[in-house]
């Protein structure tokens, strides 16, 4: 009954209300039938929320109504800070978003900001992340010279960028953090404090509970491209990366994923994993692209 005295209250009002009114009315009903999830943002290294006005417009757009929260942290030369120190600023911000809505939450996260999300998941065990969208992300990590590299480490070369990386000088900037030299792999495991456990690559005290987080996820969208740019190999943004031999070895076929060491194989047996590969686009276009936008993370924002 009181659903019926909701609807008719409503339609008399889209009925008799002036034609501005009607539109407001409209997007709430339809916010409010459609169920749409609030959506959290996390940018990239060296850009922040202004990046981002187009995807929000987007969301907006397709799904009238949609909470978007661009969270304006450690943005621009802030973004290179240790990513646990990010993590912990994140997780702050994003826990009282997911604690405001019993529904869950979607989280899109650009380059970067992929792997502050996952640690942000793994540390935050009661999260309700539905849909964790990963918008190319060095997942796996990075081995590759780009405009970003060569900006802060004028004077290395990827060969060599090692001999600061994985030292507790090197650790302590965010590029670091998730630099995978296949050829330096005994060092990588010894030194990485970031990626290497977050992978589940190094045994430590909190795998378990990080796996289990990661399993809270509904779906897992992976986004990337071979005209990229940035991400190298490219791969890493679908969980593929280099061997010894800087041979690309895809998601499936990695260790990690073969002891299903922090629950990716699981998700993915679930089918709660989906890659979205698109052609053409480089490493800063990917979020205000509307192909993208539309063939990629539209479908998984309700």
């Amino acid at each position: 009954l009181d659903k019926k005295i909701k609807i008719n209250v409503t339609g008399w009002i889209l009925f008799h209300a002036p034609i501005p009114c009607v539109v407001i009315w409209t997007i709430f009903l339809l916010s409010s039938v459609m169920g749409y999830k609030p959506v959290i943002i996390v940018h990239g290294i060296l850009d922040g929320p202004r990046q981002f006005e187009i995807l929000a417009k987007f969301i907006n757009q397709s799904h009238p109504g949609t909470s978007v929260t661009t969270l304006a942290l450690y943005d621009y030369i802030g973004s290179m800070k240790p990513l646990w120190q990010q993590v912990d600023g994140f997780r702050e911000a994003i826990r009282p978003i997911m604690e405001s809505t019993d529904d869950g939450v979607h989280l899109i996260c650009f380059s970067q900001g992929g792997l502050i999300c996952r640690g942000v998941l793994a540390t935050l065990p009661t999260h309700n992340a539905h849909s964790l969208i990963l918008l190319s992300s060095p997942l796996a990590g990075q081995y590759g010279d780009s405009s970003y590299l060569k900006h802060f480490f004028p004077k290395f070369i990827k060969s060599r960028l090692y001999h600061f990386c994985y030292t507790t000088c090197g650790q302590r900037i965010s590029i670091c953090n998730y630099w995978n030299d296949p050829h330096q792999r005994e060092r990588y495991l010894k030194s990485s404090i970031y990626l290497a456990p977050l992978n589940g690559e190094i045994e430590h005290a909190n795998s378990t509970a990080w796996r289990d987080s990661f399993l809270r996820i509904q779906t897992l969208v992976l986004i990337g491209g071979q005209d990229d740019g940035v991400i190298t190999p490219w791969e890493s943004s679908i969980f593929g990366f280099y061997d010894s031999n800087q041979t690309v070895v895809e998601m499936e076929k990695q260790d990690w994923y073969l002891r299903d060491a922090f629950g990716l194989k699981t998700l993915n047996s679930e089918g709660a994993v989906v890659k979205c590969v698109v052609p053409g686009v480089h490493h800063t276009s990917w979020h205000s692209n509307h192909t993208v936008y539309k063939n990629c993370i539209d479908k998984w924002l309700t």
